[in-house]
């Protein structure tokens, strides 16, 4: 069995209040069934995700954060070498150099939602304004998917 054409990764801590949304994000999308899309989370993304990438042609990043203008940012992402000294807690475009050093091989076309969150503090529920974030962005993902002609 092939790879589904479009994996949705969601990454983030949902015992950290918002820093769930991308978890959740992705379990919203995978209950809707689509044709061609998988989903996956974690809770922050290591070396070894470069296999979950293999044979997609999209890779949606999803991820909290409370730097990024309400109700989310999204973007395309470049390859980028991770400066830090470990594998652990990679960014996306980490994974993607990672890709191409190890597998030999441009990495599938990768793009990042960032999610406006409030709360991250351990033990935090999800906010309101959040879930309110969320919902404007599956709205947006779901009409970039259809327009890529992607799970219709």
């Amino acid at each position: 069995m092939s790879a589904a054409k479009v994996l949705v990764f969601g990454f983030g801590n949902p015992g950290r209040g918002d820093d769930g949304l991308g978890p959740l994000f992705a379990s919203e999308i995978e209950k809707l069934g689509l044709a061609g899309i998988a989903c996956q989370t974690d809770m922050q993304l290591q070396v070894e995700h470069i296999v979950d990438m293999q044979g997609r042609d999209m890779v949606l990043f999803i991820d909290a954060d409370v730097s990024c203008e309400a109700p989310f940012e999204f973007g395309e992402l470049e390859s980028e070498k991770d400066s830090s000294y470990t594998s652990h807690a990679m960014t996306p475009q980490a994974i993607m150099h990672s890709y191409s050093s190890v597998l030999k091989e441009r990495p599938p076309r990768t793009f990042l939602l960032r999610i406006r969150g409030e709360r991250f503090d351990l033990g935090d529920e999800l906010s309101s304004s959040a879930l309110r974030h969320m919902e404007a962005s599956r709205i947006f993902v779901l009409q970039f998917l259809r327009e890529m002609n992607i799970g219709c």
